[in-house]
C-alpha cells in the first residue's frame, strides 16, 4: 500500500477530509500530520511535518492545502529532498511529475474546487517521471 501524508492549516481544513477519503478508497495508506479543526494555525507548522516526512522516505508523496497554496508550497521547498508543485488546474498535476518530479502535491483551497483538487490528486499520483532529460533539470534543482 502507498503511504501519503497529508497536512493543512486552517483555510486547507475543508479539503482534507475528503481528500482523505478518496486516498483511502483508493488504496493508499494516508497519515494526517494537521491542523484537525478550522481554528486558525499557522501552515509552517503541518507543512514542515510533511516535507519531513517525504523527505526521509517515510512516505512516498505528500499533499498540502492552504487557502493560495502559496504558504504551504514555499514551506515544503525549504526542504532539499522535497519538490513542492502548486497545482490549481488539473493539466498541471502530470507536468509537475512527469517533468519535475514532484513528490509533494499543494493545493489552493480558496480558489479551486474540491473536483478540481481530487482529479489533480489523481493525475498527480498516476503519473510517473520521464527522466531522461528532465533528470538533468531536477539534479540542478538542489542547493546542497
Amino acid at each position: 500500500m502507498r503511504k501519503i501524508a497529508i497536512g493543512s492549516d486552517h483555510a486547507g481544513f475543508p479539503y482534507k477530509e475528503p481528500i482523505k477519503e478518496w486516498l483511502a478508497a483508493n488504496d493508499f495508506e494516508v497519515v494526517d500530520f494537521g491542523t484537525h479543526s478550522a481554528d486558525p494555525a499557522d501552515y509552517a507548522d503541518f507543512a514542515h511535518p510533511v516535507a519531513s516526512a517525504v523527505e526521509s522516505g517515510e512516505f512516498e508523496k505528500g499533499v498540502l492545502l492552504c487557502g493560495s497554496g502559496q504558504g504551504v508550497c514555499m514551506t515544503a521547498n525549504k526542504h532539499q529532498g522535497i519538490r513542492a508543485a502548486l497545482v490549481w488546474d488539473p493539466q498541471l498535476a502530470p507536468l509537475a511529475r512527469q517533468h519535475n518530479d514532484a513528490n509533494v502535491v499543494c493545493f489552493p483551497v480558496r480558489f479551486i474546487s474540491l473536483e478540481t483538487a481530487l482529479e489533480s490528486l489523481r493525475l498527480f499520483l498516476s503519473t510517473e517521471f520521464e527522466g531522461g532529460r528532465h533528470q538533468t533539470r531536477v539534479n540542478k534543482m538542489s542547493c546542497a
